[in-house]
């Protein structure tokens, strides 16, 4: 049984994965994962914006970024938002060269925010070298 939680329990499990860089919900709204959804559902009580989708938040956030001249890695979450409380679905992984171009991409779904990889298996996910290399064989005679 999947199990939502508040927006503190949300921000909490999410920042404990090593989310704790800052966010955009909706495309706007950036902060921390809690500042960016509190500033964006203030927005929606008072009637300044409303949710893209019915039911879901959309974060993006960044996993790697090492300078605007080199490859990064984007995360790009989808949250349903039901009576206060998140639950995360999708999660779309991407890196791209430092010019915008798409160098590998990944989607994750039916997940639940307990499920999310942590920052750290994300990019290991998404990672170009292999996971084990093999040592170099030796050439020639032993002597």
């Amino acid at each position: 049984m999947k199990q939502s939680f508040d927006l503190n329990m949300f921000a909490k499990t999410m920042t404990d994965k090593g989310y704790n860089g800052f966010f955009l919900t909706q495309a706007g709204y950036p902060g921390k994962v809690k500042d960016s959804i509190s500033s964006f559902l203030e927005a929606c009580s008072n009637g300044a914006d409303k949710p893209l989708f019915p039911g879901f938040v959309t974060l993006n956030t960044y996993l790697e970024w090492n300078g605007e001249d080199k490859p990064k890695v984007s995360c790009h979450l989808w949250v349903q938002y039901r009576n206060g409380n998140f639950e995360v679905q999708k999660m779309n992984i991407e890196k791209t060269d430092r010019y915008g171009h798409s160098l590998k991409k990944l989607e994750l779904t039916d997940l639940t925010t307990e499920s999310v990889p942590t920052v750290k298996e994300a990019l290991a996910k998404i990672s170009d070298t292999p996971k084990e290399q093999l040592s170099a064989r030796r050439k020639g005679l032993g002597m």
